[in-house]
């Protein structure tokens, strides 16, 4: 037994001497070698993620999940290689391996293409800051308020309460209704016999006093305000009102313009002219 034991320590020296330490010099190495890149890749993040005062959250949660994803391909990398490197120095033939691998990625590859196609969107999405949780979007004219975001689809939720899920590789136009600040952005016909001066008197003097009111000042940045005669409609003169807000505001601050606006304009007397028909008797 003790032969058979000098035997077997006579033949594995050598190559824990060779072999044994070449394959802790690689774990060794490539642990190293990850811990550095590692450090590189969250030090990238942080700087190329821009800081957003506004939603810290959001701001955290784009930094970990592309942390998350960078690493972990890193990682996924390394184990392949260095594993790969480990099996050579035990004298296996990982030619087969790699083939099977070429052979498996191609089929892949082909049944995942539009999966991959989604999470490479998916990841240009969060490193943009396209839109984040709780913005208003449009996705190629799917609109709502965004629920969550993944590296594969995007969560919206409609004004009905459906929810959207749509798939990043399939969007080709992303409207972000929430960045900065929204547009009030209004026609309002009046009647050919208005006086003009005193319609934009009234209408100057509504986004004024909406813009002051204590419930409406904290979403308004600049007040909704006249700015051209826009059109001569058949029945009306359209006159354009422009005004800034801050999201998510738009809504509720143009249907209060609206009812304010129809409210003066009946105490002063002008006219929010229809559409009419006049049909004539043939005699």
């Amino acid at each position: 037994m003790k032969e058979k034991l000098l035997l077997i320590l006579e033949n594995i020296t050598p190559w824990l001497l060779s072999n044994g330490l070449r394959i802790a010099l690689l774990v060794i190495g490539g642990v190293i070698l990850y811990k550095v890149l590692s450090a590189v890749v969250k030090k990238t993040v942080e700087v190329a993620v821009s800081p957003d005062k506004n939603n810290p959250d959001s701001e955290k949660k784009r930094k970990d999940t592309l942390k998350t994803i960078f690493l972990t391909s890193i990682k996924i990398m390394f184990l392949i290689i260095i594993g790969m490197m480990v099996l050579k120095e035990f004298n296996l033939d990982v030619g087969p391996l790699i083939a099977s691998a070429g052979i498996v990625g191609l089929a892949l590859g082909f049944g995942g293409q539009y999966l991959i196609k989604d999470i490479i969107s998916g990841l240009f999405i969060i490193l943009e800051n396209q839109y984040r949780v709780g913005d208003i979007v449009s996705l190629d004219g799917t609109g709502g308020l965004v629920e969550d975001v993944t590296l594969r689809i995007t969560s919206l939720r409609d004004l009905d309460g459906t929810v959207h899920h749509i798939q990043h590789g399939s969007v080709t136009t992303v409207s972000n209704l929430s960045t900065e600040y929204h547009r009030v952005n209004l026609n309002v016909g009046v009647a050919y016999e208005t006086k003009l001066e005193h319609a934009i008197e009234v209408i100057n003097k509504v986004g004024q006093q909406l813009a002051e009111d204590a419930e409406w000042k904290e979403k308004i940045i600049t007040p909704p305000q006249f700015v051209r005669v826009d059109a001569f409609s058949a029945s009306s003169i359209d006159m354009k009102i422009l005004g800034d807000i801050l999201p998510p505001n738009k809504w509720a601050v143009m249907g209060e313009l609206r009812k304010r606006l129809k409210i003066e304009f009946d105490k002063e007397g002008i006219v929010i002219p229809f559409q009419q028909v006049v049909l004539h008797n043939a005699k």
